[in-house]
């Protein structure tokens, strides 16, 4: 006991994934094992990330989890059962390693503490951010090596896409242990780096229809869902990864939009339909095949998640008219000086002509803000200790 240090501590941070192929339905709900397999593109984290500090220690009495400053039931299903799967895995990799006496870090109870630099639960994949981030942090707490994809996975499908920076795909897998149902870089995050992305924050409330609970009633309820995942997804994984290889902007652009639309048109689908989008979210399509047809070619592309905010792609030489475009058509009310977070944009004017050709009348406080990013890098330990979002007595520090 003696060699064991009284607290061991460690934060990382984990980004946002963005699906362009879109992860809706599971084949199996506790070991999160989805219906098709999916492809994401990993934001920035100097824009959007969750941060984790994890600490362990003998003294501890019992698990506790905080999550942006407020105490949250560490008896959670999901959060329990990542707890369980990195325990496993930890006493597994001992056994190996030291024969069969159990270390006794592995016994110790542990202290979690976690914030997001973006909204929770408002369909900006924060779930994903925050599940991968605990995964990563919990490896590193219990000295865990190796492949993380089932741990991230349990607690949120899409959070095994967080464990890698750039362009991810999701193998859905054949195995029903889920052992090859794991999440694999396809490009890093220097592959395109004229991609932009500009999220389009239009709601930052929590979602009326959670994504568990939808997926579910979907796979209950929906043709349409069945037929997408087994004649429709295979095919556009396989097109997306040559567009995203070959840097093929109109043909990623085409297919992003075209998969979002199916998967809101599979929840629509849905007995009761769900409808994740609102009045905003559909003007903000209308204004992107405007701004395409105006140019004649795919110059913008959108996608959204599983709620009402836009996540458009675009390249530099359209990223400054494109932010123009969306000031004109949906003016800030009166945080101008703010409607812009993340990497700065230079201000143009807009053409007469694109102007009459978006033909939209303006819609003043639709888009409270932007957040302009681009592809990022994966999970990152943070050695500071000053950045620990827990003290020495394990207790979240005071907020600033």
């Amino acid at each position: 006991m003696a060699s064991e240090k009284p607290l061991v501590i460690v934060t990382c941070t984990a980004p946002v994934n963005i699906a362009v192929i879109k992860y809706w339905g599971k084949r199996d709900e506790e070991l999160i094992l989805p219906l098709n397999s999916s492809l994401s593109v990993t934001l920035h984290q100097d824009q959007l990330k969750t941060t984790t500090t994890a600490a362990i220690s003998r003294d501890f009495a019992e698990d506790r989890v905080w999550l942006n400053g407020v105490e949250v039931d560490v008896g959670q299903p999901r959060l329990q059962s990542c707890l369980r799967e990195i325990r496993r895995l930890a006493w597994q990799q001992r056994r190996t390693d030291e024969g069969d006496a159990p270390p006794p870090h592995l016994s110790y109870k542990v202290h979690i503490a976690s914030q997001n630099n973006f909204p929770t639960a408002a369909g900006l994949a924060s779930s994903a951010a925050g599940y991968a981030c605990l995964a990563y942090t919990l490896a590193r707490v219990y000295r865990v090596e190796g492949e993380l994809s089932e741990v991230a996975r349990r607690g949120s499908g899409s959070a095994c896409r967080s464990l890698y920076g750039g362009f991810v795909q999701w193998h859905m897998g054949e195995q029903a242990d889920g052992k090859d149902s794991i999440a694999q870089q396809v490009a890093p995050e220097l592959h395109w780096p004229e991609l932009w992305i500009l999220v389009l924050v239009v709601s930052a409330e929590r979602k009326l229809t959670g994504s568990t609970a939808g997926m579910q009633t979907s796979v209950e309820t929906s043709t349409l869902l069945q037929f997408r995942a087994t004649s429709v997804v295979p095919g556009r994984m396989a097109e997306m990864i040559r567009c995203v290889r070959e840097r093929d902007f109109s043909g990623f652009g085409q297919l992003t939009m075209k998969d979002s639309n199916q998967f809101h048109a599979t929840c629509l689908d849905t007995f009761p339909p769900i409808s994740y989008l609102n009045d905003t979210s559909k003007l903000i399509m209308y204004l992107v095949h405007r701004f395409n047809a105006h140019h004649g070619q795919t110059k913008v592309a959108y996608t959204f998640d599983a709620g009402p905010n836009a996540v458009i792609f675009t390249l530099d030489d359209a990223v400054a008219e494109f932010m123009a475009a969306v000031k004109h058509c949906f003016p800030p009310e009166s945080n101008g000086d703010r409607f812009l977070k993340g990497l700065p944009v230079m201000p143009v004017p807009l053409s007469d002509e694109l102007k009459a050709a978006l033909a939209l009348d303006p819609s003043p406080g639709s888009i409270k803000y932007i957040i302009a990013t681009k592809v990022g890098p994966g999970p990152q330990i943070l050695d500071d200790p000053h950045l620990h979002l827990l003290g020495s007595d394990g207790l979240p520090k005071p907020a600033a």
